[in-house]
């Protein structure tokens, strides 16, 4: 017999340990059970963004166009209402934006923070306002969530009597405009323009909220002030495009400029009904717009000084954003002040509406490949530049009115000041465009500089106006 096949070689081999194949199959089986269970994690986590993405809200409450509280839209849209809340917050940036100012609450003005107030920063505006409710109380803007409360309680309310148009911008309007006109917007608009603000003010009772820029049976965009519908209307006209209908002829990329466009604009108030009017009618630049004015004989008011027809100026951002080099390149507000966000497998707006600055991350590194601080310094280099330019033209304007003054007090007609104070009206209103619209020159920056240097010229010429004409005790470098 060979050695291969004795015994004693046979009972040599290796014989496997006790209880290992058991051992085996039970890590194998514990390996698969968690790779099942990893997969079948992940799978279900995939369908559930899924579902997310494919129903971004739940439906907790049914809207319609009477309900105006954000809270109740906030129901179904936790995520954009919660971001709508956070507009109360008061951060300040170099240009703008307000600090938390205290005050004692009085009867009359229950409000114990504010805005700080610009008329103290810059007196001069007190002599470009010189006999306009504005040289009394104007104050840093602040976030959507004070917009109504500011403009009750704003010490303009007790040197004039304001129209309930001024509401089309700081409340929330679509129930209070339908209400009005019993269900017609556009009635609505017609009769709150005309009916005084103190009675006008009981009708509403939020500011500006989700129903004013959205549908609330498709969550649409919408544009619903009248004064942006007829605005557009007549500004396409001018381009040669008739009966231009915002709502059914903009594309949805349109609409999220157009929705912020229906209040962050110039307008005038028309006629005894007081009818909120956009004047776009020449175009949107501001000396288009000045000379639509001029047309139409249009005055705010007499100044107290230089007995010009004077206009004033009201947050243009609409206009000189579309001047600029965002608006050609197809950036829309929204992508700016209300960037996307991604919560889980959700894109939303961010409705914490507020200045780019204060979030450079999500509002300009999306296009802009640089660093924060990089891409702060460039705005503020921009912002710097147009109010070295605001200023040389502030002290114009405020030269040319005491070199009337002047030229009055030592005996000048009307007829002799009449050139002057045409070049005062329209340096004026050129330069208040700028100074009264929120982005310090960044929406257009290089629109801004030429407008402002518009108005140093006219202030100027008005000044050579009044050469050689006699001048009385007051001088022109007081």
């Amino acid at each position: 017999m060979s050695q291969r096949n004795s015994p004693s070689s046979a009972g040599s081999q290796p014989q496997p340990a006790p209880g290992r194949p058991l051992l085996t199959a039970t890590v194998v089986a514990v390996v698969a059970a968690l790779g099942t269970f990893g997969l079948t994690a992940l799978l279900v986590n995939i369908f559930q963004h899924k579902q997310e993405a494919r129903h971004p809200f739940f439906r907790v409450v049914e809207l319609t166009d009477d309900i105006d509280d954000p809270a109740v839209w906030g129901k179904n849209f936790p995520l954009q209402y919660d971001g709508y809340k956070r507009t109360s917050d008061m951060v300040r940036t170099r240009y703008g934006g307000s600090e938390a100012m205290p005050r004692t609450p009085t009867q009359a003005d229950p409000r114990s923070v504010v805005a700080q107030s610009r008329l103290e920063e810059d007196p001069r505006l007190r002599k470009i306002w010189a006999g306009y409710a504005f040289a009394t109380d104007f104050r840093e803007e602040r976030g959507h969530a004070y917009m109504l409360t500011d403009q009750l309680y704003t010490e303009r309310q007790q040197v004039v009597k304001q129209p309930g148009a001024c509401l089309n911008c700081h409340a929330s309007m679509v129930t209070a405009y339908r209400k009005a006109g019993d269900g017609d917007m556009f009635r609505g608009f017609e009769v709150i323009c005309r009916t005084p603000y103190a009675e006008a003010r009981p009708l509403v009772e939020h500011p500006v909220t989700c129903i004013d820029c959205h549908d609330p049976g498709t969550m649409a965009l919408r544009v619903t002030r009248p004064a942006f519908i007829e605005g557009m209307r007549a500004y396409k006209a001018s381009q040669g495009v008739k009966d231009y209908d915002v709502n059914t002829m903009a594309t949805r990329h349109e609409m999220r400029s157009f929705v912020c466009g229906q209040c962050h604009v110039e307008y005038h108030f028309a006629g005894e009904g007081k009818r909120l009017t956009y004047p776009w009618h020449n175009g949107l630049k501001a000396d288009e717009i000045l000379a639509w004015y001029d047309q139409s004989g249009f005055k705010d008011w007499v100044h107290a000084d230089s007995g010009a027809p004077m206009l004033k100026a009201q947050h243009p951002e609409f206009e000189l954003w579309n001047q600029g080099v965002h608006a050609r390149a197809g950036v829309s507000c929204a992508d700016c002040h209300m960037p996307y966000q991604r919560v889980g497998a959700m894109k939303i707006s961010d409705h914490h509406i507020r200045s780019p600055l204060l979030n450079i991350n999500a509002a300009c590194q999306t296009c802009h490949k640089a660093s924060e601080s990089e891409l702060l310094a460039r705005a503020e280099t921009i912002q710097g530049r147009t109010q070295s330019v605001r200023n040389l033209a502030m002290d114009a304007v405020v030269e040319l009115i005491a070199d009337i003054v002047a030229a009055r007090d030592g005996g000048a007609t009307d007829a002799q000041l009449g050139v002057a104070r045409d070049f005062h009206r329209k340096a004026q209103f050129l330069l208040d465009f700028i100074e009264a619209e929120n982005s310090s020159g960044f929406h257009a920056d290089q629109e801004a500089v030429r407008v402002l240097s518009l108005s140093l010229d006219y202030a100027r010429r008005g000044q050579r106006a009044l050469r050689g004409l006699p001048t009385g005790a007051t001088a022109a470098t007081e």
